[in-house]
C-alpha cells in the first residue's frame, strides 16, 4: 500500500472518531458507521456488557469515558498489577485507561495514546474530573508512539490496531517502548479468510474496523519477526453476531472475528 493510500485511511479513520467524540452517537461497537442514534448511557453500557465488561467497571468510571467503541475486554487478559505502568494504543476518551488505573493504583502509572485530537480532549476532560492523576494521554499515532523506551510493563488496546495501514510499523512499536518481560494485552479484529476486494476497499468498511483486519497467520509472523514471544492469538466465533450488525448483509462476519492477542517481549 503507497503512502498515499495510507494518508487517506488514516483520514478517513480520524474524521470517523473526531464525529464520534464530538456527538451522543456512541455505543456502535467498533463500528461508527452503524450507529442506531439510542442513548448513550444504555446503548454503551448494553454493548459494554456484551464485549465482557461487568456493570462495576462501567460503574466507576467517569460519564463518557465509555464510548461503546471496543470488541472484547483487554482487562481480563492484561492480569495488572499495583504499580505497573500501561500504555493504551488508541485510547479514546479513556475507558480501559481508568480501569487500569484502578489496577495499578496511585503507584503505577496509565499512558493513553490517540490520534484523534477530540477524543484527546474529550479523555483529559474525563480524567480531571475523575480525578485521575496517574493517568495522562498524548496526541500521536500508534505508528509512532510518543513514549520512550523500555517505558511500559503492559499495552493494552481494544479493537485499534485493525485501523492501522502498517500493522508490522505498531507491533516493532510496541516492542520498543515495552521493557523487558513486558506483555501485549489486546482485543482486536482478525481476519479468519481472506477479504473479498469490495470489502478490503470499502472505506466505510475500513473506519468500522473490518475491511483493515489482517489474517491471523500474518499477525503471528509480524510479532515473531519483532521479537515477541509467547505469542497466543485466539479468535472468538461467537462475536460474528455482533459484528454481523455493524455491516448488515455485507457478510463481513464470514471473513472476520474478534480475537485476543497476547504476547510478551523477551527479559534478555
Amino acid at each position: 500500500m503507497d503512502s498515499v493510500s495510507e494518508d487517506k485511511l488514516r483520514n478517513s479513520v480520524r474524521d470517523t472518531y473526531a464525529r464520534v467524540a464530538e456527538s451522543a452517537a456512541t455505543g456502535c461497537g467498533c463500528a461508527p458507521g452503524a450507529c442506531s442514534g439510542s442513548p448513550v448511557e444504555v446503548t454503551a453500557s448494553i454493548r459494554s456488557l456484551a464485549l465482557g465488561y461487568s456493570e462495576e467497571e462501567m460503574a466507576v468510571v467517569p460519564e463518557g469515558a465509555n464510548l461503546g467503541l471496543g470488541c472484547g475486554n483487554p482487562q481480563a487478559i492484561a492480569s495488572l498489577r499495583p504499580g505497573e505502568t500501561v500504555l493504551d494504543l488508541g485510547s479514546g476518551a479513556g475507558f480501559d485507561c481508568f480501569l487500569a488505573a484502578r489496577a495499578v493504583g496511585k503507584s503505577g502509572r496509565v499512558i493513553g495514546v490517540d490520534m484523534t485530537p477530540e477524543m484527546i480532549s474529550k479523555a483529559r476532560g474525563n480524567a480531571a474530573e475523575g480525578g485521575y492523576t496517574q493517568v495522562e494521554f498524548r496526541l500521536g499515532e500508534i505508528e509512532h508512539l510518543p513514549v520512550a523506551d523500555d517505558t511500559a510493563d503492559v499495552i493494552l488496546s481494544n479493537c485499534v490496531i485493525n485501523l492501522s495501514p502498517d500493522k508490522a510499523q505498531v507491533f516493532a512499536e510496541a516492542f520498543r517502548v515495552l521493557r523487558p518481560g513486558g506483555r501485549l494485552a489486546i482485543s482486536d479484529i482478525v481476519a479468519s479468510a481472506e477479504l473479498p476486494e469490495d470489502i478490503r476497499s470499502d472505506l466505510a468498511l475500513y473506519s468500522g474496523c473490518m475491511a483493515g483486519a489482517s489474517l491471523i497467520g500474518e499477525l503471528e509472523r509480524s510479532l515473531t519477526k519483532v521479537g515477541f514471544t509467547e505469542v497466543a492469538i485466539r479468535p472468538k466465533d461467537e462475536s460474528r453476531e455482533f459484528i454481523r450488525d455493524w455491516a448488515p448483509g455485507r457478510k463481513v462476519e464470514d471473513y472476520v472475528v474478534s480475537a485476543t492477542i497476547e504476547a510478551r517481549k523477551p527479559t534478555a
